[in-house]
């Protein structure tokens, strides 16, 4: 089932957006060589502490997880697709970096995803983090009402397919508002005029998810969160909360 949020309850869903903006960036920030992903999990962390606001992060246990997640990021290095844990990983000259991070506020969640890269950077790895931005802002401009789910992930993924990068299975956007997933599925790949029809009111979140070998398999790491690239290539991940307007796609991650 899908709610449609109240103009009051999306400007809830914007001041839970804005400190998962903070915390992201705070999270960029912080980033160098050396600095261990714990510290990340931290600056994060306190970053919603000082806001008051809680992690749908932290604890959440969805069927596959073998064990609650542990922090209030996700920390994806290199060929780690999503769901990486932030761990003692110290970060390395030319690291790729994808953050995903949440944000719970007075019962309303934002939820949001960056990639960047530490120290001297590898231009193949700017254009793959270019590549999900330009199809984050695609879906983001496919979200008007009267569009249907599938032209969000017809624009997502003609972007990602005509760069020849992979495309994880399974995985890709969501519904959001009072939890962290909830209806509708928002896929990186589908047919243009399918799918549920936009309407004002909606809240989704638009999560394009790209692996440089261009392949679409992954595998789970040991710790049973971790999904890496099949081929060990590289992944980047970008991610905004938006609401459906009649004045167009609201961007409620931003700063």
């Amino acid at each position: 089932m899908v709610e449609l949020k109240t103009a009051e309850s999306i400007e809830a869903m914007r001041a839970a957006g804005r400190i998962v903006a903070q915390a992201l960036t705070a999270c960029r920030e912080a980033a160098a060589v050396g600095v261990p992903l714990l510290d990340l999990d931290e600056v994060a962390h306190d970053v919603l502490r000082k806001a008051g606001a809680s992690s749908p992060f932290l604890g959440y246990r969805p069927h596959f997880a073998p064990t609650p997640f542990p922090g209030v990021i996700c920390a994806s290095v290199n060929d780690a697709i999503v769901h990486g844990i932030p761990d003692g990983y110290r970060l390395r000259d030319g690291d790729l970096v994808s953050i995903d991070c949440g944000a719970e506020l007075a019962g309303w969640v934002g939820d949001s995803a960056i990639s960047f890269t530490v120290g001297t950077p590898r231009p193949a790895d700017l254009r793959l983090i270019e590549t999900a931005e330009r199809a984050l802002a695609a879906g983001i401009a496919a979200a008007v009402p009267g569009n249907r789910i599938g032209d969000i992930a017809h624009a997502v993924g003609t972007i990602c397919r005509k760069e020849g990068y992979g495309i994880p299975e399974d995985f890709g956007g969501h519904g959001i508002g009072r939890s962290m997933h909830e209806d509708p599925g928002v896929p990186n790949e589908g047919r243009p005029g399918r799918g549920m029809v936009l309407r004002p009111g909606m809240a989704l979140a638009i999560e394009p998810m790209v692996v440089a070998g261009g392949g679409d398999g992954y595998y789970p790491a040991p710790d049973g969160w971790t999904l890496r690239s099949n081929d060990g290539s590289r992944a980047a991940h970008a991610e905004h909360s938006i609401a459906i307007t009649e004045d167009g796609p609201r961007i409620l991650t931003a700063l």
